[in-house]
C-alpha cells in the first residue's frame, strides 16, 4: 500500500500539496502523526534496524526513506535540515519468546511497527504449547535486561503477577522486589542499579502460579505500565511489549479464543502501519497539515 502511494506520488511531486507525515505513512498520533518525515529520521531509523537485526529491512526505515525522499522532492524539506524526532531518538528492539522473533519499531518513543516471525524449536528439548505470563517477563528480562528498574515497570510487573496468579502479591516475591528496585535505583549509582533481568530472569519459575497470556491480559499489563511512565508512553522491549507479544503468538496458534474486544495495544498489530497517505490532488489538506520544514541545527544521533 505505501509503496503504490510512493511511487503515484513520485509521478508528480508537483502535485503533493502538502509534507508527508508520520500520522500519514505509520499511523502515529498526537505530535508525532503531524510531525514533517526528514531524511534524518530516516537514516536513523535504517541504522537502528542495521544495528538490531543485523540489516536494514522491509519494515519503518524503508517506509521512512520513501517518505522522506518525496518531502525532499517537492520541497518540502532539504536533505541537510535537523529534525526534531532525531532529538527524541528512534529504536528498532527485538524481543525473543518460545516459537517467534518479534522485532518493534519506536519513532520518539511511539511504537510504530512490528513484525512476528516464527522461529524453528526442537521438540526434543521444546515441547510446543502456549507462551504463559513468566515466560513473557523472561522475555523482557532478555530483551531489555540491561536497563535499571523504574516505576513503570514495578508497576507492569504487579500487574502481570496478579493475572498470573489472581491473587494480591506475596512479600519477598517478584512484586517487592521490583517495587523496591524501582525506589532504590533513583538514589544509587548508574552501575548499582538493578536491572530487569536481575529482577526477572527466572520468573517463570519464580511465580508460585503461572498462566496463559491474553490480550486481557496484554491490556492490563499496559494500563499499568502507561500509569507508571513518565512519558505516556510503553518501553520498548519492555514488559508490556513482551506480554503483547506473547498474547499475539497465543492467539495466532489457537491456544486462545480470538479476542471479539479491541484492547488498547502496547505496539500495531504485525505489520500493520495505518496507512493515510495524502492524496496529492486534494485540495482541502493544505490547512490542515504543517507547513513545510526547515532546521537550522546541525543533524546529530541520538543514542539509543
Amino acid at each position: 500500500m505505501e509503496a503504490e502511494q510512493m511511487s503515484k506520488m513520485s509521478e508528480d511531486v508537483s502535485l503533493l500539496k502538502s509534507p508527508v507525515t508520520y500520522g500519514n505513512i505509520l499511523g502515529a498520533k498526537e505530535k508525532l502523526g503531524s510531525d514533517v518525515v526528514m531524511p534524518e529520521d530516516a537514516a536513523l531509523m535504517q541504522s537502528a534496524e542495521a544495528r538490531t537485526f543485523g540489516q536494514t529491512q522491509d519494515g519503518a526505515g524503508s517506509v521512512m526513506q520513501a517518505a522522506a525522499e518525496e518531502n525532499v522532492k517537492a520541497g518540502f524539506v532539504k536533505k541537510g535540515d535537523h529534525s526534531e524526532v532525531a532529538e527524541e531518538g528512534v529504536i528498532a528492539q527485538e524481543i525473543l519468546v518460545p516459537g517467534a522473533e518479534i522485532d518493534l519499531e519506536y519513532v520518539a518513543g511511539q511504537p510504530v511497527m512490528a513484525h512476528v516471525t516464527p522461529t524453528p524449536t526442537d521438540s526434543f528439548f521444546i515441547a510446543p504449547d502456549a507462551i504463559t505470563i513468566g515466560d513473557a517477563l523472561e522475555a523482557a528480562a532478555v530483551g531489555a535486561g540491561d536497563r535499571p528498574v523504574e516505576k513503570s515497570d514495578a508497576r507492569a510487573i504487579q500487574s502481570a503477577v496478579q493475572r498470573a496468579t489472581g491473587a494480591t502479591p506475596t512479600a519477598g516475591g517478584l512484586v517487592a522486589a521490583a517495587m523496591s528496585a524501582a525506589d532504590l535505583n533513583l538514589r544509587v549509582p548508574t552501575a548499582d542499579k538493578t536491572t530487569l533481568e536481575d529482577i526477572l530472569m527466572d520468573a517463570s519459575i519464580d511465580l508460585e502460579v503461572d498462566k496463559v497470556v491474553t490480550q486481557e491480559d496484554a491490556a492490563k499489563v499496559l494500563d499499568a505500565e502507561l500509569r507508571g511512565s513518565p512519558t505516556g508512553e510503553p518501553h520498548p522491549g519492555g514488559v508490556a511489549a513482551a506480554v503483547q507479544a506473547a498474547a499475539d503468538i497465543n492467539e495466532q496458534a489457537g491456544f486462545i479464543p480470538q479476542s471479539t474486544i479491541d484492547h488498547a495495544r502496547a505496539f500495531p498489530l504485525e505489520d500493520t502501519p495505518v496507512s493515510n497517505m495524502p492524496n496529492p490532488s486534494s485540495e482541502d489538506q493544505t490547512e490542515s497539515m504543517p507547513k513545510p520544514a526547515s532546521g537550522e541545527a546541525k543533524p546529530h544521533a541520538k543514542e539509543d
